[in-house]
């Protein structure tokens, strides 16, 4: 057999490129949850074309020399606060880097896929002259050399092993423990040992780890290899303890600020008021959530309000714009002079700009009131027309690397593996025929400004951009974020994220409107539930008929706008949802109400066990030592301090639901908690106090977390 490359060799062996033989690709891949941010050149959602993400998996990790072979473990530091998956999966690498070599199980790996992958020997029918023979044909061997050469390339390209490589998840079953780890089951044949063999070192090495005993019960190895591990009950009801010490308003339940400091931009569609767009409510609601959650975890987060052309609001200038929208799909001559006047705004004509500039100061006014309602705070408002003068310089960079060509009189990107229905390459317009500038245009021209420019030159030089939008434009992104990476805009570490969203519906499962079949107003929208809301608090009242006071009807607006803003983030965001004020207002199941309530509960049982009046606004009691006494005390503890755990994944993940999910989880906790242990007639004075903080923990921690979905709490309901 003749000699070839190293690189085509490896190919050879596993059917995929060198990269993925020593790193990606060997094993399953663990979830995006287990990954490394910092891993992430760039995202796209949705289809999986080139610009998919990279998320390296190096199970086998590999470095060059043996030189960085660790010899002593280090315990991540827990400082004061509390500690979650991140410092396990951190106590893991650290023991893989010590206990194993990455140039051996490098070695081990490529030695494993080498021998797993020989082939079987074919049988090959050939006819004779008397009868048909069946012979046995062995496909080529590789020769010795070849071999080598393969083992050597895997080695000189070995790298330590990474936090994505611990394979450590949360429990998936409470028995189990608090984590499971399973990096043993994969790890084990590259290192020439059994699963629970390789376990079982892993398992030493974190006994080794100075303070991990004082935080997790011994590692227990279970089945084939897996690790579990459980928190301790004197490390719980520690984390406990710290957690009451910093659980008032505005306090941060002893929850680290990152370490990882990032510029984030968070980039909200713009509410278009002539449109009444459900579609820009969820957009303004989950942009603002994640941008409360990534400042909460101590980013340097800007909230940019995307505002498009479109955008002609206020009173009369509603019904110009439909006027306008009418005229412009049947009168081509008006629609060629309303393109020409797209195309002097974009050129930056001042007779075009003030007149847009004056729309949108009229505009501002009224869409200020739908953000005063939601309590938006914090927007930047940047329109389309700032990103103008960057225009021109993003086409002629495009097409210097001939990425833009001429297209039918138009100017267009093609991206590999995007097509038309027929098989025909699909174009990504960057100018139109008659000079002006697509919307694709405008995002590479912001994509240079926030991540290329320099803060002293008037740009952002963000590390993560999230573009809050509908489903519906992912596939406008995917280009987007490809076209910017060919044309090199951006470069790794710099993340682009599209965070999409499915669409708000009837709870007919059709297109949301009114009983008319006109567009529902979102001003309308919010109003109705804050009415609702209000008429069900007068129901419950000794005399319903009376007009609520000032104080009540601003705890029904409370309820409402935080029952609409709940509804919409306790869904996963990509899946499509129904729309009812029925569901949304009921005091059962993972609602605002029954959160608002479950935290005015908590506030009732703290006033009745501390003497204070009801008419007084709460004073927490002093954090006291926590004891755990009985198995409701425990779970509902075992809960509050995975806080940081769930943190964590949406800030990663960016699925606010998982926030409602945890609070639902916790309110229940809580109910079990409350049925079983005594708060005012605990046994001791000792553990009443005890019991005290673990109320004032747990409703701190939903007052966080509502805080953080934009909806503020009410200490009686």
């Amino acid at each position: 057999m003749s000699m070839i490359s190293a690189t085509m060799l490896i190919r050879r062996c596993i059917g995929g490129t060198a990269s993925a033989f020593v790193g990606v690709g060997q094993v399953a891949q663990t979830s995006s949850r287990s990954q490394p941010f910092q891993s992430r050149a760039f995202v796209s959602t949705q289809n999986q074309h080139d610009c998919r993400p990279f998320r390296p998996f190096n199970l086998y990790p590999m470095t060059a020399t043996t030189s960085m072979h660790m010899s002593t473990s280090t315990a991540p530091t827990t400082e004061t606060s509390l500690v979650g998956i991140d410092w396990v999966r951190s106590s893991v690498v650290s023991v893989l880097n010590t206990i194993f070599d990455p140039v051996e199980i490098a070695k081990g790996a490529a030695i494993a896929k080498l021998d797993g992958g020989k082939q079987k020997k074919k049988k090959k029918k050939k006819q004779s002259n008397d009868d048909d023979e069946t012979k046995e044909e062995e496909e080529p061997r590789m020769s010795d050399e070849e071999r080598t050469t393969i083992i050597e390339a895997a080695a000189s390209s070995a790298k330590p092993f990474t936090i994505g490589d611990s394979m450590v998840t949360p429990a998936t079953k409470p028995e189990f423990g608090d984590y499971q780890c399973n990096a043993a089951m994969s790890l084990a044949k590259s290192a020439g040992l059994n699963p629970r063999e390789c376990a079982s070192k892993i398992v030493d090495g974190l006994k080794a780890i100075e303070g991990f005993d004082t935080i997790m019960e011994e590692p227990e190895i279970a089945g084939p290899g897996f690790i579990n591990l459980r928190f301790k009950d004197g490390y719980l009801a520690g984390a406990a303890g710290k957690m009451a010490m910093d659980a008032e308003d505005g306090g941060r339940l002893a929850i680290p600020v990152t370490k990882n400091k990032q510029k984030i931009i968070v980039d909200f569609h713009h509410l278009t008021l002539p449109k009444k767009c459900m579609g820009h409510l969820r957009s303004t609601i989950i942009g603002d959530t994640l941008s409360n959650l990534l400042t909460f975890s101590g980013h340097d987060v800007l909230r940019l309000n995307h505002r498009v052309r479109k955008n002609v609001d206020l009173g009369d200038l509603v019904m110009l714009y439909k006027a306008a929208k009418k005229r412009f799909d049947v009168d081509e001559e008006f629609k060629v002079r309303a393109r020409e006047g797209v195309v002097k705004l974009q050129a930056g004509d001042e007779e075009a700009l003030a007149a847009w500039e004056s729309l949108c100061a009229a505009s501002r006014v009224e869409y200020q009131k739908i953000y005063d309602l939601l309590s938006i705070k914090g927007l930047n408002e940047r329109g389309e027309s700032f990103y103008n003068p960057y225009l021109v310089g993003v086409i002629e960079d495009l097409e210097s690397q001939g990425l833009a060509v001429e297209s039918e009189g138009a100017t267009a990107v093609f991206l590999d593996g995007y097509t038309n229905r027929d098989g025909s390459p699909l174009p990504m317009l960057v100018r139109k025929s008659d000079g002006g500038f697509n919307y694709a245009t405008t995002d590479l021209a912001a994509i240079r400004h926030r991540v290329q420019l320099d803060p002293s030159d008037g740009g952002e030089k963000a590390d993560r951009v999230l573009y809050v939008t509908d489903a519906g434009q992912s596939q406008h992104f995917e280009m987007v974020f490809a076209a910017a990476k060919k044309a090199g805009f951006i470069a790794e570490p710099i993340s682009l994220e599209h965070v999409p969203f499915g669409l708000v519906q009837g709870e007919d499962g059709k297109k949301f409107a009114t009983r008319s079949g006109d567009t529902v107003k979102l001003k309308d929208l919010l109003d109705e539930a804050v009415k609702i809301a209000g008429e069900d608090m007068k129901s419950r009242t000794d005399n319903p008929d009376q007009e609520l006071s000032e104080a009540l009807n601003d705890v029904a607006k409370t309820v409402g706008i935080g029952a609409v803003k709940y509804a919409d983030l306790s869904m996963n965001r990509e899946s499509n949802y129904k729309f009812s004020y029925g569901r949304m207002l009921s005091l059962n199941g993972n609602t605002a109400p029954y959160m608002l309530y479950a935290y005015a509960r908590i506030c009732g049982i703290v006033r009745k066990a501390t003497g204070q009046s009801e008419d007084t606004k709460v004073e927490w009691p002093e954090a006291s030592d926590i004891i755990i006494s009985h198995d409701a005390e425990k779970q509902l503890v075992r809960n509050l301090v995975k806080l940081p755990d769930i943190l964590s994944e949406v800030e990663t993940d960016l699925y606010p639901n998982r926030l409602c999910d945890y609070l639902f989880e916790t309110s229940q906790k809580f109910n079990q908690f409350y049925e079983n242990c005594s708060v005012n007639n605990a046994e001791t004075p000792e553990l009443k106090a005890s019991r005290l903080s673990l109320c004032t923990v747990s409703a701190a921690t939903i007052r966080l977390l509502m805080n953080l979905l934009g909806i503020q709490v009410v200490e009686k309901l």
